[in-house]
Parts: structure tokens; C-alpha cells; sequence
């Protein structure tokens, strides 16, 4: 269940993306971390993610992913506004792959599309080699709601908005991704 699973720290973040840069397709390694993270994609959706989906209308890498219904839970289709630093890795995974205009976004060592199971086993592996416990695959879409939830004041948003990004069709269910906070609940109660 998506609440199970770990909220992880910006820092533990660039552990496994310096981790996995040793590994084999490295650059591949690194976009799969950032979707999760900084996109809040579920494993099916990273699987699932298509060059069509991030391009503009010059085929270049643009800004935004555009989750098609056929890869979202629920048929759910939505528009993410990309971090830079996923951008900038995505430019360079499809630099690496000689541009492509078409097929997985995330491929196989063998070049074909990896499964969702695929993309779990590959966080799970990850996890344990790093010695995360209480991490699964849904720990990257939990944090990105959860650290998205902590700072949506300051660009004036509301829950409303990582709802929307999220793909929930109930707020509840976005509440529910939300880890709280020991520490601004005092601050918050002192300022009362």
C-alpha cells in the first residue's frame, strides 16, 4: 500500500543516484530515479513512458510530460511540469539513445521496454543495495507528494494541484500519500 511505503530525504536521493551511476546504463538508472522523485510516476508509468510523451513539436525534450491514459492508473491522463535536473538528465538519455522519436523512454539491457515488475525489482534491488529499508517503488511517488504537499504554499497552490499532478481522482487518496511533520506540527501549535 502506497502509505507503506519509506519517505526519503533529498540526501538519501543523491546516494542512490551516485550509487547507480556505477552501475551499467547509468544514464537510464539516473531518469528512472528522477521520474519517481520528481515526477511522482508509479512504476507502470515509468515502464510505460514513451519519447512521444516528453517531446515538443521539434522533437526535442521539452518541460513537461504528458502521461497518456493508456500508461496511467485508472486511464487518468495528466500534464507534469519537469524538474530541470530530470530534464537535463532526459536530454541526455535521449542524446545517449541517438535521439529517438519513438519507442520506451526506459529500456531493457536488452533494448526492449522494461516492465512495471521490471521497474519494482529494479527499485527493490537498488533499496538493498543501499541498505533503505522500509522502501519500495512507491517510496519515490510518495515523497514527491509528500515533499510537494510541504512546499505548494509558496507557489501558491493548494492540495488541489498535487491531486491533479498525482493522478488521484479523490483528495482523500492524495491525503493519504502525505507523511506528516513532528517538527512543523510544534512550530505550528507555538505560533498559535
Amino acid at each position: 500500500m502506497a502509505t507503506s511505503a519509506r519517505v526519503l530525504a533529498p540526501g538519501d536521493v543523491q546516494r542512490m543516484l551516485f550509487h547507480v551511476g556505477e552501475w551499467r546504463a547509468a544514464e537510464r538508472n539516473s531518469v528512472i530515479i528522477l521520474l519517481s522523485f520528481q515526477a511522482g510516476l508509479r512504476a507502470c508509468e515509468i515502464a510505460g513512458l514513451e519519447w512521444p510523451m516528453l517531446a515538443t513539436t521539434r522533437g526535442r525534450i521539452g518541460n513537461q510530460i504528458a502521461i497518456s491514459g493508456s500508461i496511467a492508473k485508472n486511464g487518468r491522463q495528466r500534464t507534469i511540469p519537469l524538474h530541470p535536473q530530470l530534464v537535463l538528465a532526459l536530454r541526455g538519455l535521449h542524446r545517449a539513445e541517438g535521439r529517438p522519436t519513438s519507442g520506451p523512454v526506459i529500456r531493457s539491457l536488452r533494448g526492449g521496454h522494461m516492465t512495471p515488475r521490471s521497474i519494482v525489482n529494479w527499485f527493490a534491488q537498488l533499496y538493498d543495495e543501499l541498505g533503505y529499508e522500509g522502501c519500495s517503488s512507491h517510496s519515490g511517488r510518495r515523497t514527491f507528494i509528500t515533499r510537494s504537499a510541504r512546499l505548494i504554499f509558496r507557489a501558491g497552490g493548494s492540495l488541489k494541484d498535487i491531486q491533479e499532478l498525482a493522478g488521484h481522482s479523490c483528495l482523500t487518496t492524495t491525503e493519504r500519500y502525505i507523511e506528516g511533520d513532528r517538527e512543523a506540527q510544534r512550530k505550528l501549535i507555538r505560533l498559535l
